[in-house]
Parts: structure tokens; C-alpha cells; sequence
């Protein structure tokens, strides 16, 4: 059997070999794929005289040979599924990506961990919010069997003579209707996912916005929905679903939960739950973070959880501490006022009553 690296070295071989054999005329190179949230061995397979291709994950097909799937089952299904990807990829006109004025009508927004992207994030324009960042798409399509899209990148912004500001501002206008936030509740999600029979059998028919414990947020495909956290319009909608304000579950890239914060949920429950679901659920590129969010839908704040409660603390302290000044106030004054009347002599005090009474003193 082949150790990783003899199977890198050949795998690129021999694919470029069955495609050849099957009448195309290919390039192949083997290198590094460096992606938001991932970055893999990859070997590019690029039709001659085209300039887009089909990366070949590398270590999917390796995993698959050291499982016992025989070498050449493993080149046939290289071969297949970059035929497949060759085939299906979108017309589009190369040229077109360094014409912004066609491109910044296919912006769309994604947002991403800072933290696990670190390095990337320094080569793309992107924005931060709190400990996640928003960067930008150009998508080329978008149909039933999938969205093809380009990251923008410095040198691509560069290169058009794109400010990222510009960029960003575009992005905002144009994203909402490339890609309209959907906001829905968690009983009517999960009755479009089984079925309304299915769900009907089951008790979980849709119920009031009201009566919802929670909301899903993303767009209508489902790819890169937590996006819409960045839309201009998509805090007071949310705000609206919920009934004020709201927590922020990361679920994943693709989408966000959104809980009301009624008093009946704790984010040391929601920030417990996040941690489990990613850890057993989400695929690693999948992942957003496993952070809480806060939204105050009065002063307009959006925050990490924890900045949230720490606010409150320091808001309540601030009222105790009105509270103590203002009772101290009202003591002090009553207590200068005894002051006043003990240190005033007999005399005057006897004078004064006697005047009071319209009559003198003797």
C-alpha cells in the first residue's frame, strides 16, 4: 500500500492519464487549497486554454484507498467526478471578473470565525463583528444542484481599483436581493424538512410568531445564510419575530438561530448548547463559532453574550449606587436640618413662637 506522499505523487499521474484516456485534454497540478474555514491537498484539474477548474480533495480519495477501495476504483471516481465538475461548471466569461461594474451586481455577504481564519482574513477585504468577520462573494450561479462563487480578494479589489469601503456599501445593497433573508420559525422549518403529514402525525404543526421558541435565519438556498447577520434591515426584523430582544445562535455558515430574550432562557444554557451541537453536529467547515450573541432591540447593540451581561452588571450597580445617593441625599438633608435647629439659641426659638402666636415674649 501506498504511503500519503508516494499516493500524492501518482494520484495526479494517473487521473490526468484516465482523462486523457477519455478523450480530454487536461492540465493537472497538485497543490495547496487555502478556504475559509479549511484548506486541503488538492490536486486542479483545468481544461486546456480555460482558466477556471475542479480541485480534487486529496485526502478524501486517500481516505478512501487506506479504507480498502482498490487504487484503480479510486482513479475512475477522480476521473468521474472531475469529468462531472468539468461539465457542470458555469458559463462565464473570465474576463467579466475584473469588470466590477458587472461583478458588484453578484456581491453577496458570508460571515466567518476571525479566530479560525486568521490567516486568510489577511488576504480578503472583510469587516469585523465582534469575534467573527464579513467578506464577500461574487456568485456565478446559483441553481437546485448548487452555488458556484469567487472569494473576493485584495489583489482581485486591487486589481479592479475597488476601494474596500465601496465594496462594502455595494455589497449591502446588492446582497439582500441576490440572496432576501428569510427569517422563519423552528415549528415551521421543521414541518418543510418532514413534510406537513409527517409533522402533523408527529404534534409539530406551525404555530403563532408569538409562540415561538425559536427562529431560523438565512436565505432561500441555504448556502452561506449567516450572512444575512450583516444585512442593513436584519436586526429590527429579527427584533419584530422575536418580540424585542433577542439571542444569536451561530448554528453554522449557512444559518443563525435567533431566541427571544423573554427571562425564561440563560445564555450559560444557550453557550452549553452551541459548544455540544458543533462539537457532535457540524462539519468542521461548516462551523461558525461557539460564541453567543446578544441583540438589545432599545439602545440598538449588538454584542457577545457575555459583553451583554457584563452591561447589565454594571447598569444595575450604577442604579444601586443612584439609589444609596439619592436616600444618603434625602438623610443628609433631614439631618442638616436638626443641625440647623440645635445650634439656634433658646431665646430666638421662644421669640419666635411667640410671634407666631401674636403675642411677646417677657
Amino acid at each position: 500500500m501506498k504511503n500519503y506522499e508516494e499516493f500524492k505523487e501518482q494520484f495526479a499521474q494517473d487521473v490526468k492519464a484516465k482523462l486523457e484516456e477519455q478523450g480530454m485534454d487536461v492540465d493537472v497540478k497538485p497543490g495547496r487549497v487555502e478556504k475559509l474555514n479549511q484548506s486541503y491537498d488538492a490536486i486542479t484539474v483545468t481544461p486546456v486554454g480555460e482558466g477556471l477548474g475542479v480541485n480534487l480533495q486529496m485526502d478524501k480519495f486517500y481516505e478512501a484507498y487506506s479504507d480498502g477501495t482498490s487504487y484503480e476504483q479510486i482513479i475512475d471516481k477522480a476521473a468521474e467526478v472531475a469529468t462531472v465538475g468539468i461539465e457542470q461548471k458555469p458559463e462565464f466569461n473570465l474576463s467579466d471578473l475584473t469588470d466590477y461594474s458587472k461583478m458588484k451586481e453578484t456581491l453577496a455577504l458570508e460571515v466567518v470565525s476571525s479566530e479560525t481564519n486568521k490567516g486568510m482574513l489577511e488576504t480578503v477585504p472583510h469587516k469585523d463583528i465582534e469575534d467573527m468577520s464579513v467578506v464577500y462573494r461574487f456568485v456565478l450561479s446559483s441553481d437546485e444542484s448548487g452555488r458556484q462563487s469567487v472569494l473576493v480578494t485584495n489583489q482581485m479589489l486591487e486589481s479592479m481599483g475597488v476601494t474596500p469601503e465601496q465594496l462594502h456599501a455595494d455589497a449591502l445593497e446588492n446582497a439582500p436581493q441576490l440572496q432576501p433573508l428569510e427569517i422563519k420559525g423552528m415549528s415551521e422549518v421543521l414541518s418543510e424538512l418532514m413534510g406537513v403529514e409527517q409533522a402533523e402525525m408527529m404534534g409539530m404543526t406551525p404555530v403563532a410568531p408569538e409562540d415561538e421558541a425559536m427562529f431560523v435565519a438565512s436565505v432561500p438556498d441555504k448556502v452561506h445564510g449567516a450572512g444575512v447577520l450583516a444585512y442593513e434591515s436584519f436586526m429590527d426584523q429579527a427584533a419584530e419575530k422575536a418580540g424585542g430582544d433577542f439571542f444569536i445562535l451561530p448554528s453554522s455558515i449557512h444559518e443563525l438561530l435567533i431566541v427571544p430574550d423573554d427571562g425564561n432562557v440563560k445564555l450559560a444554557d444557550l453557550e452549553a448548547m452551541v459548544k455540544e451541537v458543533n462539537a457532535t453536529q457540524v462539519a468542521p467547515e461548516d462551523k461558525l463559532t461557539d460564541s453567543v450573541y446578544h441583540y438589545d432591540s432599545k439602545e440598538k447593540i449588538f454584542e457577545l453574550g457575555e459583553k451583554y451581561e457584563e452591561r447589565q452588571a454594571a447598569k444595575e450597580a450604577e442604579s444601586s449606587m443612584d439609589k444609596a445617593e439619592e436616600k444618603g441625599s434625602v438623610l443628609g438633608d433631614l439631618k442638616a436640618k436638626k443641625e440647623t435647629v440645635a445650634k439656634t439659641p433658646k431665646k430666638d426659638v421662644v421669640e419666635k413662637t411667640a410671634k407666631s402666636k401674636g403675642g411677646e415674649a417677657i
